[in-house]
Parts: structure tokens; C-alpha cells; sequence
């Protein structure tokens, strides 16, 4: 199974290359950084720039699985909900909605205005995964690495990738 992680904005570079980085081996997972998150990233198997709209992940033709996109600017979610591929990340974001794959997106901004939010909708009504980082208090999180792992958990359960990250709610 091939797994695709777009970082989209600066603010969350880090939880979303955690996320890449905590995708189980027996996945096949690729990275698109884009331009935005203004972080200079070593040159990588698998990892392309936003900008290099002929790359694999912009072919349905590849077989990307699952795409996630943590953090997702809300200029990134507009673009998607809107069918604006100009770029990697949202082009390849529009393969996966067009071949009825996974979807998942993270927005990172609050609070959402009217506008976000009728976006999200948009895109929920397609099938995209709506899922901010927001944290469930009863894990009772003692530190950031604990959150952060809590929130790619939720995010791994939602995609349907098996995970211990976090501690999951016993009643």
C-alpha cells in the first residue's frame, strides 16, 4: 500500500514530518513539501517539491492509496475544494479525489471563518477526511511528543493504519 503525505504551510511542519515518519514500514510512503513550509529539507528517496508538477504522485496511474496533509494550509484546502491544481500537493490531492482514494486533511488555522468551513464541508461531501489536530483530554497527555503522537493516532486510525500511538479511551 502506497501512503502520501503532503506539508502544506509552515505552522506543523514537524507533526506532519512525524507523521511521515512514524508510517509503518510495510507501507510505501513518498513526501511532498511545499514551498510555504520554508524548511530546507535533505534531499531523500521518495521526498519531491512542490513545484515538480510531473512527479509520480501526480499520475493516478501510480496507485497512491492514502493521502494525508498535515498541517493543510487553508489556501491548500480552498485550492482542493475548488479543483485548483497548481501545484504537487494539490494536484495529487486531485488524483485521489478523482480515483475515490483516501483523503485526509488536517487544517491548522483557527478559528474557521464561513468561508473554511463551507470548503470543508465541500470536501467532506466528496469523502475527504476533515481532521484539525485537536486533542482528546482523557489520554491524559504529559508532554508535546505525547500529544502529537495522540493526534497522528487519530489521524492513523482514521485511514485505517494500525497504530499504539496513543491511549485510546477505556470508559
Amino acid at each position: 500500500m502506497k501512503i502520501l503525505i503532503g506539508i502544506s504551510g509552515a505552522s506543523g511542519f514537524s507533526l506532519g514530518k512525524k507523521t511521515y515518519d512514524l508510517i509503518p514500514k510495510e507501507y510505501e510512503k513518498h513526501l511532498i513539501i511545499s514551498d510555504n513550509a520554508k524548511i530546507v529539507a535533505k534531499k531523500e528517496e521518495n521526498i519531491y517539491s512542490n513545484n515538480e508538477i510531473w512527479q509520480k504522485p501526480a499520475s493516478g496511474s501510480f496507485g497512491i492509496d492514502i493521502m494525508m496533509i498535515t498541517p493543510c494550509s487553508m489556501n491548500t484546502l480552498a485550492k482542493i475544494a475548488n479543483g485548483i491544481e497548481d501545484n504537487l500537493i494539490t494536484r495529487s490531492a486531485g488524483v485521489i479525489i478523482k480515483e475515490r482514494k483516501t483523503l485526509l486533511l488536517a487544517p491548522r488555522e483557527m478559528p474557521f471563518s464561513a468561508i473554511h468551513l463551507e470548503n470543508m464541508l465541500k470536501l467532506s461531501r466528496l469523502g475527504v477526511i476533515i481532521a484539525p489536530p485537536i486533542l482528546g483530554y482523557y489520554s491524559n497527555h504529559s508532554n508535546i511528543e505525547e500529544m502529537e503522537n495522540f493526534i497522528i493516532g487519530k489521524w492513523f486510525d482514521l485511514v485505517g493504519i494500525e497504530n499504539n500511538l496513543y491511549k485510546r479511551w477505556n470508559g
